[in-house]
């Protein structure tokens, strides 16, 4: 035990040697660079800048409709999702039941879905986007994620069957829950809903 405390307060005399030993920034000073790395570029910025916000900022150019969506799902995603979004070793997709008032927090059997539970179809996109296929994320073109989400949408009863989603169509879509949701307009502090 001896020798462990022993070890213990060597690496803490050796940790605040070293500390002491690096200049520290003032209130009004910047800290220093590591001298490590180098910034990014604007073109390699822009390959990671992929987030699509409720609005439809972000959205890239491309088009897709449900028959289409239809293919890629059958392809991509169906072995997870299950036939028609119904389910499988991934999440349900498809469903529009949410109880009497919207009972998510009291009845268990109540799945979330993007029928159900999601309050913008951009999210839809911007998730099919950076995270599916599962195995292989990132790899559908924009004009493969605007047909999946036109079939998921047409699935759940919220769009035509024939609507076409693109950078326009897609933020104009009204899900069912959009008004489920309270937006957080605290200031900051201790204030709690």
């Amino acid at each position: 035990m001896k020798r462990v405390l022993l070890i213990i307060t060597a690496i803490t005399a050796f940790a605040s040697a070293l500390a002491a030993q690096q200049p520290r920034a003032t209130a009004g000073q910047a800290q220093r660079p590591l001298g490590i790395g180098r910034a990014a570029s604007p073109d390699e910025i822009k390959k990671i800048d992929i987030d699509v916000r409720p609005d439809g900022a972000g959205l890239p150019e491309g088009k897709g409709t449900a028959s289409e969506g239809a293919k890629v799902y059958a392809a991509k995603c169906q072995s997870c999702h299950g036939a028609n979004g119904q389910g499988g070793s991934a999440d349900r997709l498809v469903d529009r039941e949410s109880g009497k008032n919207w009972d998510f927090a009291i009845n268990a059997k109540l799945v979330k879905t993007v029928g159900n539970y999601w309050p913008y179809a951009t999210t839809l996109y911007d998730y099919t986007n950076r995270a599916m296929p599962f195995a292989q994320p990132g790899t559908l073109t924009p004009d493969e994620t605007y047909s999946l989400v036109a079939y998921i949408l047409a699935l759940n009863k919220i769009v035509p069957e024939d609507a076409v989603m693109d950078r326009a169509t897609l933020p104009a879509v009204k899900m069912p829950s959009r008004d489920r949701f309270v937006m957080d307009n605290r200031k900051g502090g201790k204030v709690v809903k």
